[in-house]
């Protein structure tokens, strides 16, 4: 069974977009996964497709009506489908490599992309929504990050990447950034391609590629080494 992702949106022609090229494009041109855009306008109940209201208590901007996207999900996702509902929002909780896994090893998704102010916190409980966020930042919508993890997810199905081990050596699979990568040529404006990487030692060249990502890992995300525990946090060089 093929991942089937529906994307619930008021802008259902921003997709596939750029995942209609590359890795992504081939695995959905091939099968490997499909896509479907379900139009929340389409369930409005008046002349003017009103989708949104007014925020109860007041307030600045609108917010995306229950009854409305309660509608277009449950035509989207009827009872018994097993896929899991996402919102993407700046409240979720952060996607990360290993939710991506997770996602890429089920059915499918059924993605919301809200807009305005918010959605209704009612169709959020009563849908059962997993608020997703990709990042601490406000995007004008949830289409571009719904883009953001399809991408993810899609280049961990099988036989997407040309290469299955190389997704098992980058940034966050083993709660590391990914150490550095090097190619010819062997010699750049003065900057060589470091000796261990040239020496066909692969016992050595696994151990400075481990030690280059607890290294970098140290500098940008201390976070994530703390993650691990003070023991397999880098050794000072003397």
């Amino acid at each position: 069974m093929s991942f089937h992702a529906t994307v619930l949106t008021l802008y259902p022609e921003m997709f596939p977009g750029p995942l209609g090229m590359s890795l992504a494009g081939r695995a959905l041109e091939g099968g490997a996964w499909s896509l479907q855009t379900s139009h929340i306008r389409d369930f409005a109940t008046d002349r003017h497709r009103t989708v949104d209201d007014t925020p109860a208590g007041g307030g600045a901007g609108m917010v995306l009506r229950a009854d409305i996207l309660a509608a277009a999900i449950d035509h989207a996702s009827p009872e018994g489908d097993p896929r899991p509902r996402l919102l993407m929002s700046p409240r979720g909780r952060p996607l990360t490599q290993a939710r991506v896994r997770e996602l890429a090893g089920g059915p499918g998704a059924v993605i919301v992309c809200g807009r305005f102010e918010g959605v209704d916190q009612r169709v959020i409980d009563a849908r059962g929504l997993e608020e997703v966020s990709i990042g601490d930042y406000i995007l004008s919508g949830g289409e571009p990050a719904a883009l953001v993890l399809l991408d993810a997810v899609v280049r961990l199905l099988p036989g997407v990447m040309g290469n299955e081990l190389s997704g098992g050596e980058e940034s966050f699979e083993n709660g590391l950034l990914e150490h550095p990568h090097y190619t010819r040529p062997q010699d750049f404006e003065g900057r060589a391609i470091p000796d261990v990487l040239l020496s066909g030692n692969h016992a050595r060249i696994a151990q400075w590629r481990h030690e280059q990502a607890l290294a970098l890992t140290a500098a940008r995300r201390p976070d994530l080494v703390a993650a691990r525990g003070p023991e397999k946090k880098p050794r000072r060089k003397a």
